[in-house]
C-alpha cells in the first residue's frame, strides 16, 4: 500500500453539507431533484469556493458520498476547484423520514472503507448510524453531522482537521 492508500477516507455529501439549504425550498419529486443537480440550479451560488482548497488540504483521501453520484464531479467539483473524485457506490436513494432507521448510505460507506479509518460528513447522520458503525467497522470512524441550513463551517473544518490529525491515536473514536 502506498501512503496515499493508507490515508483515512473522507466521505463527502453535497446537499446540506457543501450546498446548504438555507431557506431554499427543497425538491419534493425526482424531477425536482434532477433539476437541483444541474448547472442551472441557482442554489449553486451558495457553494463556498474556499471549501475546495480547504478539503484538499485535509490529510485524507476525498470521496463523494452523495445522491449526486457522478454529477458531483461534473457540477460541484469544478465550482469548488476540486479534481475528479472517486464516487462511493451507493444504493438507490430511498424515502427515509424516520430518525430511528439506519441511513441508506451507512452500510455502503462501511463496506467501501473496508476497515480503513474514515470520516463521513453529512447532514443526515443519526445515533443509529453511529452505533451501527461502531459495531460493524473495525477501523476508526468519525461520523460528523453538519447543520443543513448552514453547511460546512469553520468549526466543522476544525473538528475534521483535529480528528484526522489524531486518527492513529486510541482517542480518535466515533464522535
Amino acid at each position: 500500500m502506498t501512503g496515499h492508500e493508507q490515508r483515512p477516507l473522507l466521505f463527502l455529501d453535497v446537499d446540506g453539507t457543501l450546498l446548504p439549504y438555507g431557506g431554499a425550498p427543497l425538491p419534493s419529486t425526482v424531477e425536482e431533484w434532477d433539476g437541483w443537480q444541474d448547472l442551472s440550479n441557482p442554489q449553486l451560488a451558495k457553494l463556498n469556493p474556499t471549501h475546495g482548497p480547504r478539503l484538499l488540504a485535509l490529510p485524507c483521501a476525498l470521496m463523494w458520498a452523495t445522491a449526486w453520484m457522478d454529477d458531483a464531479n461534473e457540477v460541484i467539483a469544478p465550482l469548488l476547484g476540486l479534481p475528479e473524485l472517486p464516487v462511493a457506490d451507493l444504493p438507490d436513494t430511498p424515502e427515509q423520514d424516520e430518525d430511528d432507521v439506519l441511513h441508506w448510505k451507512t452500510r455502503a460507506l462501511v463496506e467501501a472503507a473496508a476497515g480503513r479509518p474514515f470520516v463521513w460528513v453529512d447532514d443526515e447522520i443519526t445515533e443509529v448510524d453511529r452505533a451501527w458503525v461502531a459495531t460493524h467497522h473495525r477501523g476508526q470512524a468519525l461520523l460528523h453531522r453538519v447543520h443543513s441550513e448552514r453547511g460546512l463551517t469553520d468549526m466543522d473544518f476544525a473538528v475534521l482537521d483535529d480528528w484526522l490529525g489524531n486518527v492513529t491515536s486510541p482517542e480518535a473514536v466515533i464522535d
